[in-house]
């Protein structure tokens, strides 16, 4: 819920439900006071009416929201009385006093706590506490196991073969990387990263416990669940380098690859437009559900420039034994048509976002729109971004995008619009790059990581110079909605230091197998698809009873996610696994 929303008491008995506060006005001055609230999250915006409060001892009570630190402003007809700034806390009962001064016509307003709030974050710590023991154990079971072969001699040779099969699984989960083997192109670090993206997007889909930042940001910045998906897009990225270049050295045709990438491009966006956006309740042939955007189409139609790209990529191998005075950056000179096309399409993302004329908009707008930018925009949600889904897609796209409640908009707007699809494609060619490395110097395990360390750097650096390490100061804030350029950049910042720590610990140490987060990884498309649409049914999620708290909706959420990473092992083990 937003730090926005608020509401009126008439009921002293009533119940505080999950990141709720109850704040109690006390009027002593000879006149009535209205009282005006903003969320600092919310930028620029204009001040909203919380409660009237009339003269001499009247009081008014109203429930606040604690996501986000909330500003009052106590006023009359003429002036401001005086404002305060607070982060008030879960069920918390605070009074704020307007009484008179000592002196003519001032006013003194003092804020007090009535009723210690509960502490929110307990629910989140004893969670992770209990992940923490539960993967302590895990890794120490062949400990426990080797000695307990040690004190029961009998079973000696049993425990052996036991502890070997353990060993045998954990290493037929994935091809390894022996000398005298063939490389495959598969790795434990780049499928546990891409189950690792998935069960966290699981998680957040789930309600992330009701915790705000287990939510996508109100507009500009970044929570947790803006984090998983341009993860995902990198893992395709890098997949499609991988699996593409070991067809080609089975000698499968270009035709045939194409086949391939079309058909599951199509049935990516055919299982995204057909089940995943569709709601039983409205009928079989209702139209009131049609949304034309949507992840899986993203995801489909970024998977298929990508294929394409590496299916007509004219460079199969780098030259390692060449010298050449590029060979510091030959993954990148080497590969310079494949730049030139990603160059093109971020130039025209930049000049349609920046030099578009909207109707009735500044050119150039990044914002929310509604009460944001003191309200000049109000009807400019998205800029150039919304003004091309409209035009291209009409009505289909997205009416309760993430910053309607906090800032009051009456526009829609699609996350997964056509103009953010392009810098998908950028952040899966960031992804693509990363798959070369791997690919091409993979016998030279400081090669990849210092490699992965410099594109780390690069990309790092540019989204803190775009953003200018705020909020919503930069030049191009981070922003998931619009997939803006600083957002791409900090995410391939993030999955570079990710896949690369990874790769470092489960392909280099052998120190992790990637369980739990390899099995999801491996079965992807059925965690993603099958928690998509029985993600609301028992036992993935059931009525809570318990509202006032996070516990039972945290629960609830782990339990799912659970579920789906445990059906993933199931899978697994019978050697499932789907694929398009």
């Amino acid at each position: 819920m937003s730090a926005g929303l608020c509401e009126r008491l008439h009921d002293e008995a009533y119940k505080l439900k999950m990141d709720e506060a109850l704040l109690r006005f006390h009027n002593e001055l000879p006149y009535n006071i209205s009282v005006l609230y903003t969320s600092d999250y919310c930028y620029k915006c204009l001040y909203q009416p919380l409660a009237t409060v009339g003269d001499r001892q009247q009081n008014v009570s109203v429930v606040v929201q604690t996501s986000f630190r909330l500003t009052l402003k106590i006023i009359d007809i003429n002036s401001t009385l005086c404002s305060l700034s607070q982060t008030f806390e879960e069920a918390g009962h605070y009074s704020l006093r307007m009484r008179p001064s000592g002196l003519l016509n001032d006013v003194t307003c003092s804020f007090s706590v009535d009723k210690s709030p509960n502490n929110a974050y307990l629910p989140l710590l004893v969670a992770f506490l209990i992940l923490a023991i539960a993967a302590v154990f895990w890794a120490s079971l062949p400990c426990i196991i080797r000695c307990s072969c040690t004190q029961r001699l009998k079973n000696h040779i049993c425990c052996q073969e036991s502890q070997h099969s353990m060993e045998s699984e954990d290493a037929t989960t994935e091809p390894s990387m022996h000398q005298n083997e063939p490389k495959s192109t598969r790795l434990k670090s780049l499928d546990t990263f891409r189950g690792f993206s998935l069960t966290v997007m699981v998680f957040v889909n789930y309600g992330g416990g009701g915790y705000w930042f287990f939510d996508h940001a109100p507009w500009n910045g970044l929570t947790v669940a803006d984090l998983v998906m341009p993860w995902f897009v990198f893992a395709i990225g890098t997949s499609v380098v991988l699996s593409f270049s070991s067809m080609h050295r089975k000698g499968v045709s270009r035709l045939q690859l194409l086949r391939k990438l079309s058909w599951r491009t199509v049935v990516l966006m055919l299982i995204g437009f057909c089940f995943i956006n569709y709601s039983p309740r409205d009928g079989l042939l209702s139209w009131s559900w049609l949304r034309i955007p949507g992840v899986l189409q993203r995801l489909g139609f970024t998977y298929f420039v990508l294929a394409l790209m590496q299916t007509f990529s004219p460079r199969r191998v780098i030259p390692l034994k060449e010298h050449h005075w590029w060979n510091p950056v030959q993954d990148v000179v080497l590969y310079w048509p494949e730049w030139l096309f990603i160059t093109l399409l971020e130039v025209m993302w930049l000049c349609i976002t920046f030099l578009l004329p909207v109707p009735n908009c500044p050119t150039g707008y990044l914002g929310a729109g509604g009460i944001g930018d003191n309200g000049q925009y109000s009807n400019c949600t998205g800029g150039a971004a919304a003004y091309i889904d409209r035009w291209l897609l009409g009505d289909r796209i997205y009416w309760h995008p993430t910053c309607k409640a906090l800032y009051h908009t009456t526009q829609p707007f699609d996350p997964e619009g056509v103009l953010g699809t392009i810098n998908s494609i950028v952040m899966g060619f960031f992804g693509m790059q990363a798959g070369k490395i791997l690919l091409f110097f993979r016998e030279l395990n400081r090669s990849i990581l210092t490699r992965f360390l410099v594109w780390a750097l690069i990309l790092g650096i540019s989204a803190a110079i775009l953003s200018k390490c705020t909020r919503d100061e930069g030049f191009i804030p981070v922003n998931k909605n619009l997939w803006s350029l600083s957002y791409v950049t900090c995410m391939g910042f993030m999955s570079f230091v990710l896949l690369g720590v990874m790769f470092f610990v489960m392909d280099v140490k052998k120190w992790w197998g990637g369980q739990p987060f390899i099995y999801p990884g491996m079965n992807s498309i059925f965690v993603y698809v099958g928690h998509s649409l029985l993600g609301f049914y028992f036992p993935f999620n059931w009525e809570m009873r318990f509202q006032d708290s996070h516990w039972e909706k945290l629960f609830q959420s782990l339990w799912g996610t659970a579920l789906w990473v445990f059906i993933a092992y199931l899978l697994y083990r019978k050697k499932f696994f789907l694929k398009i």
